[in-house]
């Protein structure tokens, strides 16, 4: 790659930038004091900063127009504008067009084919791809934007909410025909506790004239429900139009270029704060735990008699940080309730939204015949609790988040910063269950003409024998119009009765079929479940303890600088070593005031 096109992959050079050269000099004096472990944690807030990509997540309802103007903000035909949604795309930036289908392999395993970006489309609806990644050559993408096409509505993939909760912005599409229905307004309102950044987008403007009373309509209901959201009026089709009649008037009435820019402007601006701000927190720690060090030398140097008293303080500050590392700290109590109660009401909402599931569908099946249609139940109760472990691998994962805040609200230290639990890999569902067994077969659907012909018989026979032995103390023969008659009645009621107690066994058996199989799901993705949380634990766990363990450092790095400067005698040594402290403060402190400017006003 040139260097013009690594130019372009950079989010915002002109506020990142000064960051990432005020993290390059802090770096060279944490080099310097020795302190590695503040280094590695420098080194991986450069590599969050100069990181270029913007996931930005596109769902809405169906017939939206939602394929459409995900190929409008990409520039190429990414997305399948026809038929039903199938499968997550990923466009992302690359020099030239190309196109990946990655299809599920044996033993949940993925394989990445290459392919021709042109036949990829075609190849989507099959149920072979699990997801399909293109590259292009787009202006947006170039600026650092990841595209993902979300399969249809949230509300109707599971997919969808892995998506959401891996997105650095949400892009939700809606049509102009009408405002915001309450089902919508509560999916904005979920899709906010996992992605806080969120645009609206009012598509088909052409095709809607009252699409300004919807805008103001929608932007109220938004308001009601306080939702601070933007609602972007565009028309992907008449950008089309006006790409290919190259009428710049035209694009400008379709609202696509304004759209662009507004996610330039808000979404790769937000991405900046949040950067910076967590940037701005790493290196307030990190300048703080090396002037710690500093200062309690300075003021050994200046006075050596003071040396007791600075010991004896930093003897105190030490006890506190080594009991932040005891398992009896707040914070590792907070942790470990936390996880606790993170683990217990996880399990608790899955085993909800399954009994959920069970009792739906036994009402189903207790509507008529499970053996009818029985395969189409299976795909539609499989779909179901795909979507339901979905949704419950999503809850915990904003409630580890809402842990990892609880537990840095602990520390002493104000700003302690938390560690990045984002989906960067969005749960397979499918990988998780494919252990589970489908839903079993009914074996009592089986009839046997045979069978229904003897059971007739039988209930034929008994009919004639009775009502031909009454009829025959009349003088009349065994067999009559009476006694036939009865024979055919009884029989076609015998069949009825048969036919509802097979019903009666099948749907004894259908649930039993679920049952099962909502037994196996609980257990493959309560161990699954329990297995991600617990590394989540292990994760906060390890990232606290390394914040403690820094700040342990930190204060006998100072006990030990201060015993050093008691031992120098010579006054033009002293004077020597306190000019380069005071330099190496001024330094920290011009970086610090520097780092808070720019959280302050990020666009500096």
């Amino acid at each position: 790659m040139s260097a013009a096109e690594r130019q372009l992959l950079v989010k915002n050079p002109d506020a990142l930038g000064p960051l990432v050269e005020l993290v390059d000099r802090l770096l060279e004096l944490t080099h310097a004091s020795g302190r590695l472990d503040l280094s590695g944690r420098l080194g991986i807030a450069r590599a969050r900063l100069t990181d270029p990509r913007v996931r930005l997540v596109v769902v809405g309802e169906s017939r939206s127009g939602m394929s459409t103007l995900v190929n409008s903000l990409v520039g190429a035909a990414v997305s399948a504008t026809e038929g039903r949604p199938s499968v997550p795309v990923i466009a992302e930036y690359g020099p030239k067009a190309a196109a990946t289908l990655v299809k599920a392999g044996p033993g949940g395993t993925a394989e990445r084919t290459p392919v021709d970006p042109q036949q990829a489309l075609a190849e989507l609806a099959s149920g072979e791809v699990i997801r399909a990644e293109f590259t292009q050559p787009s202006p947006l993408l170039a600026e650092g934007f990841v595209v993902l096409d979300a399969p249809g509505s949230p509300g109707d993939t599971p997919a969808t909410w892995s998506l959401i909760a891996a997105a650095d912005a949400v892009l939700y599409v809606a049509d102009a025909r009408a405002p915001f229905t309450p089902a919508q307004i509560e999916q904005l309102q979920r899709i906010r506790q996992v992605c806080p950044t969120v645009v609206c987008v009012l598509n088909k403007i052409d095709q809607y004239p009252q699409w300004p009373q919807v805008q103001q309509h929608d932007r109220q209901l938004l308001d009601d429900a306080g939702l601070a959201f933007a609602v972007a009026p565009a028309s992907a089709r008449l950008h089309e139009h006006a790409a290919a009649q190259h009428d710049e008037q035209l694009d400008l009435e379709s609202g696509v270029p304004q759209l662009l820019e507004h996610l330039r402007s808000y979404v790769l601006g937000r991405a900046d704060t949040v950067a910076i701000q967590a940037a701005v927190r790493d290196i307030a720690l990190i300048t703080d735990h090396l002037a710690l060090a500093l200062r309690s030398e300075a003021e050994t140097l200046r006075d050596p008699q003071r040396l007791t008293v600075i010991t004896e303080q930093l003897r105190r500050t030490r006890e506190e940080a080594e009991q932040l590392r005891q398992r009896t700290a707040n914070w590792q109590v907070t942790l470990a309730d936390g996880a606790g109660e993170l683990m217990a009401d996880t399990e608790h909402d899955l085993r909800h939204r399954l009994r959920s599931l069970i009792r739906d569908a036994e009402a189903d099946i207790m509507k008529g015949d499970p053996s009818k249609g029985w395969a189409d139940f299976g795909a539609d109760l499989d779909a179901k609790i795909c979507e339901a472990v979905e949704e419950n691998f999503v809850i915990a994962h904003y409630r580890s988040v809402e842990l990892a805040e609880q537990v840095a609200a602990k520390f002493p230290e104000s700003g302690i910063p938390t560690p990045d639990l984002k989906l960067d890999n969005p749960g397979d569902v499918g990988a998780v269950l494919e252990p589970v067994a489908a839903l079993d077969k009914l074996d009592s659907s089986k009839t046997v003409v045979t069978q229904q012909f003897l059971t007739a018989l039988r209930g034929s026979y008994g009919g004639l024998l009775m009502v031909g032995l009454i009829t025959s103390l009349l003088h009349m023969s065994l067999v009559n119009w009476y006694s036939a008659g009865a024979a055919v009645l009884l029989g076609v009621h015998a069949l009825w009765e048969d036919r509802k107690t097979r019903r009666q066994r099948r749907q004894a058996e259908a649930k039993v079929a679920v049952a099962r199989l909502m037994d196996d799901v609980i257990f493959q993705v309560s161990k699954e479940s329990r297995y991600r949380l617990r590394a989540v634990q292990r994760s906060l766990r390890d990232h606290f303890t390394e914040i403690a363990t820094a700040t342990l450092r930190s204060v006998d790095a100072s006990l030990r600088a201060a015993e050093e400067a008691a031992t120098v005698h010579s006054g033009a040594g002293r004077e020597a070593r306190l000019t380069e402290i005071e330099r190496s403060l001024v330094r920290l402190r011009e970086i610090r005031e520097s780092a808070d400017a720019l959280g302050e006003n990020p666009a500096y």
